[in-house]
């Protein structure tokens, strides 16, 4: 039986992962400035439409016209992101009302809590500095972070999963390893997003026919850049993007050695399904990858490149969480409900219960 707050837990985590992809929509469209201003719409809680709001939108930025369709991405990201905020005030309100009963987890929502209040802070900037890399890639950030908590609280509320005795502790280390990596190749990701440069290179396995090209690191890579100017579309000269663009290629083909070697140890040990789910993620991830260079950023399958790695974090965040749990069992007794399988003969570890999860 599932704990309080787990079927709001589970809504919180589909619509934050709409609410990233959403955002990738919005940069993919070039309409992270659709709206001039925040958290309205040139003053507005909607796109002007009407001649008086027009006027008055011309009147008061005229540098930034209004662009309709723009607008509206804009702020369908914004509304349903709200929405996504007061969803987790309620599983932070509800957990403060249980706390000390049934297990029900504090902590956790009340960091989301925070995280909300941060990514708000962030989306106004994300306007204000016009698209200042720096804090578009920390948003991005924020929203994958957003999702991956509430996924977690997902887990915790489920009663789903069980312990995994006998696992090696290399085996913990490279799962921990694997989902920092992932972390760090879709912060790679962002700041491909926020510098224009996936298509820096417009061929495979080469860029620009070269196996390695001219490409400025230093600039590509300058965290300092000024705040000021107007960052749509980007401000790098060609050999920055380029450096950018090939350093997430080497963080993909890194990523991709230790996932695979992280499926085969799973798979070695007779937790096949969640080896075969980190395989379908990874290959997933990357076939959208190799689609984005060869048909030149096609919007949906960029859109679902965002997708995809959110899908790949969420199942290392299972993964780990698998693994935090096998850490716990010398610590407590195993309840009455679960049954061990020895993990050296090839079993997997069953629960006497009803929940699509277990077969994880």
């Amino acid at each position: 039986m599932v704990r309080p707050g787990y079927r709001l837990a589970v809504f919180a985590t589909l619509l934050a992962l709409l609410v990233v992809l959403l955002g990738a929509y919005t940069r993919l469209t070039h309409a992270g400035l659709g709206c001039p201003d925040w958290p309205g719409c040139y003053g507005f809680i909607g796109v002007p439409k009407t001649e008086a709001q027009l006027a008055h939108a011309e009147r008061h930025f005229p540098d930034t016209p209004v662009e309709a369709h723009k607008g509206r991405n804009e702020m369908l990201h914004r509304y349903f992101a709200g929405t996504l905020a007061l969803v987790i005030a309620m599983l932070a309100v509800q957990a403060l009302r249980r706390h000390g009963r049934d297990g029900q987890p504090y902590r956790l929502p009340l960091l989301l809590l925070a995280v909300v209040f941060a990514q708000a802070a962030f989306g106004m900037w994300t306007v204000t500095l016009k698209l200042w890399p720096q804090v578009v890639t920390a948003h991005l950030l924020g929203g994958f972070a957003t999702l991956s908590l509430l996924f977690l609280l997902s887990l915790r509320l489920s009663r789903a999963f069980m312990p995994l005795p006998g696992l090696p502790l290399r085996l913990r280390k490279l799962a921990a390893l694997a989902l920092l990596l992932v972390i760090g190749q879709i912060a790679l990701g962002g700041w491909v997003s926020a510098n224009y440069a996936a298509v820096a290179c417009v061929d495979l396995p080469t860029c620009h026919g070269q196996w390695w090209p001219q490409a400025d690191f230093a600039n590509g890579f300058h965290l300092t850049q000024h705040i000021g100017p107007n960052y749509l579309g980007g401000q790098l000269d060609s050999e920055a993007r380029t450096a950018i663009h090939l350093t997430h290629r080497l963080g993909a083909l890194l990523v991709t050695g230790v996932l695979l070697t992280l499926a085969w140890q799973l798979y070695h040990i007779g937790l096949r399904r969640l080896a075969r789910l980190v395989l379908l993620a990874l290959a997933a991830q990357v076939a959208l990858g190799i689609s984005n260079v060869l048909f030149g950023l096609p919007l949906l399958v960029a859109v679902a490149h965002n997708a995809g790695g959110a899908c790949l974090l969420l199942t290392l965040v299972l993964v780990n969480y698998r693994m935090r749990l096998a850490t716990q069992v010398k610590a407590r007794r195993v309840s009455p409900g679960w049954r061990l399988t020895p993990l050296s003969t090839g079993g997997v570890v069953h629960y006497l219960g009803e929940n699509p999860w277990q077969r994880f």
